[in-house]
């Protein structure tokens, strides 16, 4: 089971990855997670990130590449993976191409892009609050709390964030648009890309997810 969900800020890839995790007992692969371990494992590969991180600037591809190649060759990802945010350019996508072939020529990706209007996402994502004291997660419109300026486990009070913000979020969605969204044409040209609607209930948007990957 090898899977890449696609789709912008918002539409809910998370929350799909880890109930695909839970139910087909696959690892989630997440760039900025695997960045972070191989920098506090301090290999070879995590100085040389480190090193990048440290001057400000962007990681290669070309370094991603190798760390993804690593990631993927762990015992665990042997019945499969769930990519998550990787990758984000077609330069990217061709070098997983080529990662896959090495691995196992016989590898079938299903990549799922979950659509999402903006302005849903703009509702889903203004509406999240955070708590200031224990940092547990709310969302007015899908998990509010009992009251709307309290958390519910200590009380502390209940701020949005600054990348929670509509003018905030309106910039990030043209960026995707803009640099992740030509991925969709690279993968529409092959076999095993898949649309599903992401502005219905989670379950309903799970259950064509299982529907997509369960197909031979």
């Amino acid at each position: 089971m090898y899977v890449m969900l696609l789709g912008a800020p918002g539409v809910g890839k998370g929350t799909q990855a880890k109930l695909i995790m839970d139910k087909f007992r696959i690892p989630q692969i997440s760039t900025g997670d695997i960045l972070r371990a191989e920098v506090k494992k301090m290999t070879p590969l995590g100085k040389e990130v480190k090193a990048v991180m440290d001057r400000g600037e962007l990681v290669s591809d070309e370094l991603i590449l190798k760390i993804i190649e690593n990631r993927l060759k762990e015992p665990d990802c042997q019945n499969g993976f769930i990519l998550d945010g990787f990758p984000r350019t077609i330069p990217q996508a061709e070098g997983l191409d080529v990662i896959l072939q090495k691995l196992d020529n016989h590898i079938t990706l299903k990549v799922i892009e979950i659509s999402v209007p903006d302005e849903e996402i703009i509702k889903r994502l203004t509406s999240r609050r955070v708590c200031s004291n224990c940092g547990e997660l709310y969302n007015l419109l899908l998990k509010p709390p009992l009251d709307d300026n309290k958390c519910d486990k200590c009380g502390g009070e209940l701020i949005q964030r600054d990348d929670d913000k509509e003018e905030t979020i309106r910039k990030r969605l043209e960026v995707y648009r803009r640099s992740t969204e030509p991925l969709i044409g690279y993968y529409k040209q092959k076999k095993n890309f898949y649309r599903v609607d992401g502005a219905r209930p989670v379950e309903a948007v799970f259950a064509e997810i299982v529907r997509v990957l369960s197909e031979k």
